[in-house]
């Protein structure tokens, strides 16, 4: 068995909220920032590699009162991460200890990544990372499934999907992966332990 593992929701306790409570006194102009300025659908075309210049040249003329708070988005997306999931690092130790191949999938912009193989040295542990800002496809689109089988040499039956998104598991499934819908990182040992013979 080997396994492949999404980051944000898994390993990473990642919400623009953490960082943006602190630029807004009112929550409810938080609330309508991030959902109708820099919300996902916008952030999302950066892991699929729109660079952050082109992002941010789309957005400021739309909503020009923002133009700061837009800046500052991807200038302070490592303090939107609030810290890293204990357990879920504990669980890879603990594959890695008995030798299981462990990869990354993960839906991550290819600018916002540089670094944090650095700062977050379990990462080094993983045999491998497909970040789809830097190869520009994205969950849950099948063909970065299909690239991180063919780049790691998986065989599908015998891989396990880890993520927290249920549309990523879904496509996931539907190319034959073992998956485990993990809504909890704290029992993240509990279901790979499942698949351990």
């Amino acid at each position: 068995m080997k396994f492949l593992f999404d980051l944000g929701g898994v390993f990473f306790d990642w919400d623009p909220n953490h960082f943006f409570k602190d630029v807004f006194n009112k929550e409810d102009e938080r609330i309508h920032f991030l959902t109708e300025v820099c919300n996902d659908d916008w952030n999302i075309q950066q892991d699929a590699g729109r660079t952050i210049e082109e992002a941010e040249f789309e957005l400021i003329p739309k909503f020009p009162h923002y133009e700061k708070e837009i800046k500052m988005y991807y200038k302070n997306h490592r303090k939107m991460i609030r810290g890293t999931f204990n357990t879920s690092i504990k669980a890879l130790d603990k594959l890695k200890d008995q030798n299981y191949e462990c990869y990354v999938l993960s839906n991550w912009s290819a600018e916002t990544f540089i670094g944090m193989v650095d700062d977050y040295p379990f990462l080094k542990i993983f045999d491998g990372l497909l970040i789809s800002g830097e190869d520009k496809l994205m969950k849950p689109d099948p063909a970065i499934y299909e690239l991180a089988i063919n780049r790691f040499k998986l065989i599908p039956n015998e891989t396990v999907f880890i993520d927290d998104k249920l549309e990523n598991i879904e496509t996931a499934k539907n190319l034959n992966l073992q998956t485990i819908h993990l809504l909890d990182p704290n029992i993240i040992e509990l279901e790979i332990d499942k698949f351990l013979v």
